[in-house]
């Protein structure tokens, strides 16, 4: 992995439950150490949360368990949905 955008095209996958999060959209860098934090997929759309703004999954860098060519497997907790 040399860039930050390489994460863009990767699928992440919950290895808790087994199911698919979403794509990566973003990533949160920190600029004083030159290291990515986290990644960021977006919250999928739900009718109850369709106008209102959705949370996107923020996934702190330690819950990534492997990057592969197309994959990305995480653990994480999924939050409570209303």
């Amino acid at each position: 992995m040399k860039r930050a955008s390489d994460f863009r095209n990767k699928e992440v996958i919950n290895v808790e439950d087994g199911k698919r999060l979403g794509f990566v959209c973003d990533v949160e860098v920190n600029l004083e150490q030159g290291k990515i934090d986290s990644i960021v997929i977006p919250a999928p759309l739900h009718i109850t949360n369709f106008f209102s703004q959705s949370k996107d999954y923020i996934i702190p860098w330690e819950n990534i368990k492997k990057i592969g060519d197309d994959i990305i497997l995480v653990d994480y907790h999924l939050p409570e949905r209303r």
